[in-house]
């Protein structure tokens, strides 16, 4: 296991430098949703704002329109890729369908796909994308994509790539902000892998965690 731990002043800008670098290289990317992850997208906007040969996908969705301002991919349209000279080419879930068809059409589109970035954030109870504590989710083997319920708001169903999908990424980059947050992250990244701290078990690969000081105040060292 490797896994790199920062405390940055400016997490944001740190993830938006990332995702520029491979953005410039041309990669397969799957992003998030989230306030801070946000301000990274409009940031990388700027540092690169042509994302020719780039695939964006999305570590999760909610069930809904993309319209829906619950929705991921509303957020980087808003914060990314409406402000891009050349824009990737997206995969979009279709929170708009069943969940389950939903669900089935991404896993089928992700066949033969290996990450090389995913931007990641961890929940106060644990969670990453939509793998959340207790899941059944959490035993996929085989399905790079699946649907999942929601423990925490918004209680709508999710569409989230798995375990294994997240496993194989070449650079999992974790996101995390806010002293709400420190004891996920211990338990993460100090303590034993668990299906009660769902983002403990996708850390075999290099790991590269970024987060604001007060979500590392449990971490010893």
């Amino acid at each position: 296991m490797s896994v790199d731990v920062r405390v940055l002043e400016d997490p944001a800008r740190a993830a938006a430098e990332l995702l520029a670098e491979h953005a410039h290289a041309g990669a397969n990317l799957a992003l998030s949703g989230g306030t801070t992850v946000g301000r990274a997208y409009a940031t990388a906007t700027r540092l690169q704002p042509r994302w020719r040969d780039v695939h964006a996908w999305f570590g999760d969705e909610r069930a809904v329109p993309p319209s829906d301002p619950r929705s991921n991919y509303r957020l980087v349209r808003e914060t990314l890729l409406d402000a891009l000279a050349v824009p990737p080419e997206v995969h979009r879930v279709r929170g708009e369908l069943p969940v389950e068809e939903a669900a089935a059409l991404y896993n089928e589109e992700l066949t033969g796909i290996t990450l090389e970035l995913a931007l990641n954030g961890i929940g106060p109870d644990g969670h990453t994308a939509s793998l959340f504590p207790g899941s059944p989710a959490l035993g996929e083997t085989d399905r790079r994509a699946v649907d999942a319920e929601a423990t925490l708001e918004p209680f709508v169903p999710r569409v989230t790539m798995t375990t294994p999908m997240f496993a194989s990424c070449g650079l999992l980059v974790y996101l995390v902000e806010g002293e709400a947050k420190a004891d996920a992250v211990r338990r993460a990244f100090a303590a034993e892998p668990s299906a009660e701290t769902p983002a403990s078990l996708v850390r075999g690969r290099p790991v590269e965690h970024r987060h604001g000081g007060a979500a590392a105040a449990r971490l010893d060292g």
